[in-house]
């Protein structure tokens, strides 16, 4: 949708084959533009110039060009620029190619509300006979409505709003004193929300899981407690950057940067929110309480809170458990006095969506050790029992996220996501998301192919190419050698030796956070007696390659559990259950977080994890070496 310019100066943009222009200001760069045009264009650095993931050819025009990032003398040539760095100085026709579009992402869509039964949902109804008033009891009507509730409830802290007490006299004499009274929780405390006559009127609650890379909603019907509807997309924040650090930066250093990056997961919910209502014929009016589940940065950035704190020491965000607000004032487009509740955090970089994570896993009421593990950009894990928790959150780095990585992309469609590599390197097969030609290479396939990479001798245990010239799946690239993942259409997708040193680390950072926990309880990996794996990462992994390369611990495969997208779980399960809004309080205020950088503990577990598997070979005893 085209901005209101009025009389500022505009340069026309128009994007092919997308067929859609947009005006943007003097001054404004193609990457603004294509934002406007809300194109999903991949952009992991949040518009540094460093990835140099959204070139866009120049059809048309003139620019005024910025760094050149890391396009060829090719490309260059060839008209290419990057979208980031490059500011029209009149109207201009650009093409995007296919490589820089951010493709489908799968979203892990899963059946959030199976087994839950409404206990107290934050948002209900309940059937009231109110006494009428006499001489002998002439309480006014608000005190005598208030009495009623907080009989029935047993809770003295109940509220009212002047518009429901406004409506109040007409609707129960009406009614004859037998009404419907909506009540809502919030902080403690409930809300009546709205007297009405006796009916069968549906009302319905939202469960949302604000991802960095994507956003799956949940609309649920309240008063029976099951899912009405489930839908996911790409997050369009990702126009701004792929991960949580490019996106702070994009907030704080520009120009309504926060603004930007708030109305882009707000048009993304809405938009999914709008197709579920559509669907079903209801109207937004009927959506009267939403729960939203995220990391602390997302959800900030969801809120409109500054998130500047959050990378900069002393990490300190400016809330981990922030107040409800009422939809309204958010720009969440469901009934303007609905409730928006986010899960509670407890660091910089252990969000609501762990939490809701451990919620879902009833770590908090297991006799046994469990480790929750959300593997993404920064390896959120927490480990503990009944009797204690422990969390922390190493910085991974975005490799397994597809970033840093040449090829490397989210979980999209033509991302290869199982790499099968044989006969000591000279046999390479594939099979990518979708079973459509290979555009790229994601986290799942990075672990497969670094594990069958040393399986074969391909590499050594420190990621170093044992280079042999009878093997044609070689070649000799910009930084040296590269290995030929896949030919197609006379492109070729590699991985050179520094990408495989990169996902070496990112490995390393996992396994490491795992032994540090371990080290401060005092526990061995032995008595982790379950681990529970949440995400879309943890939903197309192969535990066993994960384990040869070092990554996991070396147990049991059985001890392995996949939970889903168990942030959206969490969320509707708080939507629905007062016991389960209770427990995630206490959980979140027994979780103590462990500040890896606090000691030389994380840094010496990490340097001895940067081998394959592992410097010391008698943790893995499963995994054959060479």
């Amino acid at each position: 949708m085209a901005r209101e310019l009025g009389d500022s100066l505009a340069r026309n943009v128009k994007i092919i084959p997308w067929g859609k222009t947009v005006a943007i200001l003097d001054g404004e760069n193609l990457f603004q533009a294509i934002a406007e045009a809300e194109i999903p264009l991949r952009a992991a650095c949040g518009g540094e110039g460093a990835c140099s993931r959204c070139k866009v050819l120049l059809k048309e025009g003139r620019i005024l060009p910025g760094s050149p990032g890391g396009l060829t003398g090719e490309e260059l040539a060839a008209g290419y620029v990057l979208a980031c760095q490059s500011v029209p100085v009149e109207d201009v026709v650009i093409e995007i190619p296919e490589s820089s579009l951010a493709g489908r992402y799968r979203v892990v869509l899963s059946e959030p509300g199976r087994g839950i039964g409404p206990s107290e949902p934050l948002y209900r109804k309940i059937k009231l006979e109110l006494r009428q008033p006499s001489l002998d009891d002439p309480r006014d009507d608000l005190g005598r409505l208030l009495d009623e509730v907080r009989f029935h409830l047993g809770n003295d802290r109940i509220k009212a709003s002047l518009d429901v007490v406004r409506s109040l006299p007409g609707i129960l004499r009406e009614s004859g004193w037998i009404v419907n009274v909506s009540l809502a929780e919030s902080g403690g405390e409930a809300y009546i929300e709205q007297v009405e006559p006796v009916s069968d009127s549906k009302y319905y609650g939202l469960a949302a899981d604000i991802g960095t890379t994507t956003i799956a909603v949940c609309l649920v019907d309240l008063d029976k407690g099951k899912t009405a509807a489930v839908r996911g997309a790409y997050n369009k924040q990702s126009v701004y950057g792929d991960d949580v650090i490019s996106r702070i930066i994009y907030s704080g250093e520009s120009k309504g940067g926060l603004k930007d990056l708030q109305g882009a997961v707000l048009a993304t919910i809405n938009g999914l929110v709008f197709g579920m209502l559509e669907d079903l014929q209801i109207s937004s009016e009927d959506v009267r309480v939403a729960v939203c589940a995220g990391n602390t940065t997302m959800t900030h950035l969801f809120l409109g809170l500054d998130p500047a704190g959050i990378r900069l020491e002393p990490y300190v965000p400016a809330a981990n458990k922030p107040p409800p607000e009422r939809a309204g004032k958010i720009g969440l487009e469901i009934n303007p006095g609905a409730w928006v509740h986010c899960l509670p955090g407890i660091s910089s970089y252990i969000g609501g969506d762990v939490t809701g994570g451990v919620l879902v896993a009833g770590m908090a009421g297991l006799e046994e050790t469990a480790l929750f593990i959300d593997a993404g950009t920064n390896g959120e894990m927490v480990l503990g029992n009944r009797e204690w928790l422990v969390g922390c959150s190493c910085s991974a780095g975005p490799a397994f996220e597809g970033n840093g990585i040449r090829y490397g992309m989210p979980a999209a469609e033509g991302a290869i996501e199982r790499v099968f590599i044989s006969e000591k390197g000279l046999k390479v097969e594939f099979r990518t998301v979708g079973n459509v030609p290979p555009v790229g290479i994601c986290g799942s396939g990075l672990i497969d192919c670094l594990a069958c990479l040393y399986r074969e001798g391909v590499i050594d245990r420190a990621g170093k190419f044992i280079l042999k010239p009878e093997n044609p799946w070689f070649k000799e690239g910009d930084e040296g050698p590269e290995f030929i993942l896949a030919r197609v259409n006379n492109r070729e997708i590699t991985i050179s030796e520094p990408e495989v040193k990169n996902l070496i680390r990112s490995k390393a950072a996992v396994f490491a956070g795992i032994r540090s926990m371990l080290k401060t309880v005092g526990l061995p990996v032995e008595a982790i007696e379950r681990i529970y794996l949440a995400g879309g990462f943890g939903r197309f992994l192969n535990i066993r390659q994960a384990v040869a390369i070092g990554m996991l611990p070396d147990l049991p495969e059985d001890r392995y559990a996949y939970l889903g997208n168990s942030s959206l779980k969490g969320a509707v399960q708080v939507l629905l259950s007062k016991s389960a809004r209770k427990s995630l309080e206490e959980l979140s205020g027994r979780i103590t977080y462990l500040e890896l950088a606090a000691d030389r503990t994380f840094y010496d577990e990490f340097v001895s994890a940067l081998f394959l598997p592992h410097t010391d070979l008698s943790l893995f005893p499963s995994v054959n070496f060479q």
